[in-house]
């Protein structure tokens, strides 16, 4: 089976798709990379895959969709949470002291 380079492969998935966008991959690999390794691996397409519906809400603007990368990249890089603080970060103190008097 040959190779088949990167462009080819967005060229025939636009076929497929049916769409038709200039794509910088190098923002959507660089979105990708840093969802990928500060937030979690499986981060990496779900980031990518929210940036792309946002970038159709706003249609197709290249500027606002390098904005949108931005402070999803951002986001990104300042991401520290483990997955049990993010799981209790919307706990809400009232409903934490209700459960707790129930449980007694």
């Amino acid at each position: 089976m040959g190779s088949v380079n990167l462009h080819d492969w967005i060229d025939e998935l636009c076929d497929a798709l049916d769409v038709e966008v200039d794509l910088d991959e190098a923002l959507i690999l660089d979105l990708a990379r840093e969802a990928a390794h500060n937030v979690d691996r499986p981060a990496a397409p779900i980031t990518t895959f929210l940036l792309g519906y946002a970038a159709a809400r706003s249609d197709g603007d290249p500027d606002e969709l390098e904005r949108l990368a931005g402070a999803a990249t951002d986001l990104a890089r300042r991401w520290d949470k483990s997955a049990y603080e993010v799981e209790h970060e919307d706990d809400d103190p009232e409903v934490e002291e209700e459960l707790e008097s129930v449980d007694a």
